[in-house]
């Protein structure tokens, strides 16, 4: 029986799917779970310091995350997706921690970002990296790909 698109040739999903798939999961978890803290209003706010596990929120970072959650849902049902999922993570979340190094404590901060905000966007950035480019083991032959 041939292999469907994605799988290891064991019915299993190689690694870089379930970390992707993972990683949607718990992005559009944060995200709705955001809403419940920061309901609908001042939606670019950063004056209320509304915080989720000591990240702040607003609503425009809500949505982000459920984007961002979306997204690693859908692109984790192939290998090939899942590795443009990591592309997506590294390279957003690489931005959103150089925008984060300038932005804290700003005005004009519109995703309201601390520095608990910058770690874990720099570690999901690695995280997106790792998905994108470490290689998999294949169940036939014991090869490794990449996509």
């Amino acid at each position: 029986m041939a292999a469907s698109a994605g799988t290891t040739g064991t019915g299993t999903r190689p690694w870089p799917q379930i970390l992707a798939l993972v990683f949607g999961a718990v992005y559009l978890l944060v995200g709705v779970i955001g809403f419940f803290i920061t309901g609908f209003d001042n939606f670019a706010d950063n004056d209320q310091h509304e915080m989720l596990l000591g990240f702040m929120i607003n609503p425009l970072h809500n949505i982000v995350h459920i984007v961002i959650g979306l997204a690693g849902l859908l692109l984790a049902r192939t290998l090939a997706g899942a590795r443009t999922y990591g592309w997506l993570l590294a390279v957003g979340y690489g931005a959103a921690f150089v925008y984060g190094l300038i932005a804290v404590g700003k005005s004009w901060d519109f995703l309201n970002i601390n520095a608990a905000d910058n770690v874990l966007h720099i570690v999901t950035a690695v995280v997106g990296l790792v998905i994108a480019l470490a290689p998999v083991r294949t169940a036939v032959g014991g090869s490794t790909r990449t996509a």
